[in-house]
């Protein structure tokens, strides 16, 4: 009869086991999961300081506080790359951050000048620009010269070539709009909560940001080599503040994504000006290129159906899937003032931050581009 009721209890056993395992993955797989990236460790001590502390041991203890504070929240996951004084390649970051299959990557710095310069900056990957843009993207990837056989493992990038950087914005393309959010959320916090000085949302071809397979953010909390803000961020209230504001920043973004349609959920790129009076129709010299303006009225990680109960009574609506994310248009066009026409009607629906894209051939290009191809 024991033999039995072991051959019995045993399977018994197995599947609640496995039915458990399965019901612990669903409901992590609906939670929002943080990857938190303090920058630099171990052998890597990250930005030089002539005051005994290092921008790696600063970058940690904040990342361990806004973890802390979001692991508050029954819906949130938080992963970190590192949590304790050890080197992680910047690979290694993007494979921990994609495993997870993240909703956001946020990476913690602090930054650096042979002046006394101090503010926060915050990074979304994108060319860089300008000359301070490709010295801070040389100073964050040169780690790369400090790991084993980088050359295998990157492909022969150089951290010094500024057309290196060029292909590192390709991967992010799907993802900017959302980065550009959370960054500009952060700066506000560390302006209005802080009262800091804020050097703005940049791009820049940062290597541990451009093979991640989510929005993320690259932080440099303010400048370790200015007198007071290096001591500023170095002290336990420095980092606290900071670390909440980082904290309220990613739940408020999170908040954002969760909100249903109606409200603020994308950011629009930055679109040029174009007279008016000038109408731009579709390029009908190429009968086989195909130019759409549409109105992208709201972006969320919920499913929603394309009916106008759901977006205010504006009809049509299409939708389309990148990633996690559901982008949502209004209308479609082939002429850019009939766009502006569409614009205006969602505006006036409530949808106050919704803006114009281009599609060619059914892909989302860049409006700019289509613009000034259409205007020639």
């Amino acid at each position: 009869m024991k033999t039995k009721s072991i051959f019995f209890i045993l399977p018994l056993i197995c599947f609640l086991v496995l039915t458990s395992f399965k019901s612990d993955n669903a409901l992590n797989s609906n939670k929002f999961v943080v990857v938190l990236d303090a920058g630099h460790g171990g052998h890597d001590p990250g930005k030089p300081t002539k005051y005994g502390f290092t921008e790696k041991e600063v970058a940690l203890k904040i990342v361990l506080k806004i973890g802390a504070e979001l692991e508050k929240n029954p819906d949130i996951k938080v992963i970190y790359t590192r949590k304790t004084d050890v080197f992680v390649t910047l690979r290694g970051r993007a494979k921990i951050a994609n495993e997870a299959d993240a909703d956001l990557f946020v990476s913690v710095h602090c930054n650096a000048h042979n002046s006394q310069a101090f503010g926060t900056e915050t990074y979304v990957v994108g060319v860089a620009n300008t000359k301070r843009n490709f010295d801070v993207a040389k100073l964050e990837n040169e780690v790369i010269l400090l790991e084993d056989d980088y050359e295998t493992h990157y492909d022969g990038f150089n951290p010094n070539a500024p057309e290196s950087l060029i292909g590192l914005t390709l991967m992010q393309e799907d993802y900017i709009d959302h980065s550009i959010l959370l960054a500009g959320m952060i700066e506000d916090n560390f302006t209005n909560k802080l009262k800091r000085k804020s050097r703005g949302v940049k791009q820049a071809s940062l290597w541990v940001m451009h093979n991640t397979y989510m929005p993320s953010v690259l932080i440099e909390t303010g400048f370790i080599t200015n007198n007071e803000e290096g001591h500023y961020l170095n002290s336990s209230k420095g980092q606290a503040q900071i670390s909440t504001a980082i904290k309220d920043a990613i739940l408020e973004y999170k908040k954002t994504l969760d909100l249903n349609v109606g409200e603020y959920l994308g950011t629009p790129r930055k679109q040029p000006v174009v007279n008016d009076e000038v109408e731009l129709e579709t390029i009908e010299t190429n009968p086989s290129t195909t130019i759409e303006f549409k109105v992208q009225i709201a972006a969320s990680s919920k499913k929603l159906e394309t009916k106008a109960y759901n977006f205010s009574g504006l009809s049509p609506i299409s939708r389309d899937q990148v990633g996690k994310m559901y982008k949502y248009y209004y209308g479609t066009t082939s002429t850019y003032s009939e766009s502006k026409q569409l614009l205006s009607k969602a505006k006036a629906k409530g949808f106050n931050t919704s803006f114009i894209v281009a599609f060619k051939n059914g892909e989302q290009v860049l409006l700019d581009e289509v613009l000034k191809t259409t205007s020639n």
